[in-house]
């Protein structure tokens, strides 16, 4: 029997009572996909999958204390779940006691929905989307434009169940969408990416409008050289951008003096101003739009996350608060070493406090300065300052006089995030958005298009 003819409620409750460990955490995802894939004006592939990953935590007292063992399989048979629980206390006799040991969490109420069949997605999420879809491949194909792209919706069931009672549950959609516009000649493309729980509230038609706006901008091309110019990030940029800082903003890390968040002469810069504007980062797992799982789901440890944490509840948390640093990621255990609260990560961000420009006011004001379209293959270059690298793509436009008046080459950059926005003059409206470069990992981000009078174009870059 394959785990697909068990409910997961039923296997995980099953792996419990077959645990013989001091102590047992099971989590099981359940998984289902869909996607549609176009090239030229025209649908290429759609598929949908499905599948469910179980882990299993075994934890085991010791004299010198408590050692953790997880071990994870897809597709597990009933013949299997046995030999997984086992592999998982064994792992846990090998190992030496765990740094990060906590009693297991206890007290969380039950998810009502725990024994409920799980969420799954289908092709009946694009019912809407495709057809308008479609509609923008004629009126693309009729102004000499090519679409690619995909669109891709994901729907995770996760039940954790724990030896010391915790039932919960959380289902998590996830939609994204990326469309390139491309000229018949291949030398000029631009890209448009959405985040969406169920495809509903993404117009392709307003996509493609954007689109070939910015192809007839890239008619007239002009030619820079590296330097500092005044830029105007666009919300995708911005999230990549904090995703990387929030993914780095480890208390313990900053407590032992190696990361941007280190007070020179020990402790951590919690409490420091960050920047003048009145802009709070800030994650919320009610977030209307953004919502995502409201406890701990950890498969495994290592920084701020802990598998003894599986179960704790998180709340909104305030990063940074109208410019001051106010909280750094922690586990308990961390938290515990460096006296800081307890924070865990959550699985999304916003940026909010600008004023409520839209980027095309923004652009309207500028008298000369480059705007971006998304940032890619970003990567550190030194974690004591946060310099991040990486390269601009499907288009750089020239603003002059409040207006675009052609596309630029592309750049490789230099920047770290933390300066960025200590340098920030201007900060837009707020909206959803999606995080280019890690989409596969993160995609539940709201951020303001920022204006930056000085980012480092370190040199000029080859790539579209």
């Amino acid at each position: 029997m394959s785990a697909r003819n068990s409910k997961p409620h039923e296997v995980v409750e099953r792996a419990l009572e077959l645990s013989r460990a001091d102590g047992c955490v099971v989590i099981a995802d359940e998984q289902s996909t869909s996607n549609l894939r176009w090239a030229g004006n025209a649908l290429t592939t759609n598929g949908v999958t499905r599948g469910r990953t179980l882990t299993v935590v075994a934890t085991v007292d010791g004299k010198e204390g408590t050692a953790s063992g997880v071990v994870s399989r897809s597709a597990v048979t009933a013949g299997e779940l046995e030999p997984l629980v086992r592999a998982a206390e064994a792992a846990a006799r090998g190992a030496g006691p765990a740094e990060d040991a906590q009693p297991l969490v206890t007290g969380v109420a039950a998810s009502p929905e725990f024994t409920e069949a799980p969420a799954e997605t289908s092709s009946a999420v694009f019912a809407d989307f495709a057809p308008a879809l479609g509609e923008a491949f004629a009126r693309a194909r009729a102004g000499g434009r090519e679409l690619y792209g995909f669109a891709n919706h994901e729907l995770v069931s996760t039940y954790v169940g724990t030896s010391t009672g915790l039932r919960l549950r959380h289902d998590q959609p996830n939609g994204t969408l990326e469309l390139n516009a491309k000229s018949p000649d291949r030398t000029r493309s631009a890209w448009a990416g959405r985040s969406t729980r169920d495809f509903k509230d993404v117009d392709p038609a307003a996509l493609d409008a954007e689109l070939a706006v910015r192809l007839g901008w890239a008619e007239r091309r002009v030619e820079l050289p590296a330097g500092r110019y005044e830029t105007l990030l666009p919300p995708s940029a911005v999230a990549d951008m904090l995703i990387y800082q929030l993914w780095s903003a480890s208390g313990r890390d900053a407590m032992e003096g190696r990361t941007v968040f280190s007070k020179p002469g020990g402790g951590t810069r919690v409490g420091e101003k960050l920047t003048d504007l009145p802009l709070t980062l800030r994650s919320d797992p009610n977030e209307p739009g953004l919502e995502s799982a409201p406890f701990v789901i950890a498969h495994s440890s290592g920084g701020d996350e802990s598998v003894f944490d599986n179960g704790l509840p998180v709340a909104a948390t305030e990063w940074m608060r109208e410019g001051e640093l106010r909280h750094l990621t922690t586990s308990r255990h961390s938290a515990g070493l460096t006296g800081l609260p307890v924070a865990p990560v959550i699985d999304n961000v916003i940026l909010d406090g600008g004023e409520d420009r839209s980027l095309d006011e923004m652009v309207a004001s500028t008298e000369r300065g480059l705007l971006l379209t998304c940032l890619w293959y970003i990567r550190e270059v030194d974690p004591a300052s946060l310099l991040l690298t990486g390269l601009t793509r499907d288009g750089v436009y020239l603003v002059e006089n409040g207006e675009v008046t052609g596309e630029v080459n592309n750049f490789r950059f230099n920047e770290t995030p933390v300066g960025l926005l200590g340098r920030v003059t201007e900060a837009g409206r707020t909206e959803k958005t999606l995080p280019r470069e890690w989409s596969d990992w993160f995609t539940r981000a709201a951020m303001p298009a920022l204006r930056v009078p000085d980012f480092n174009m370190s040199s000029v870059s080859q790539g579209v």
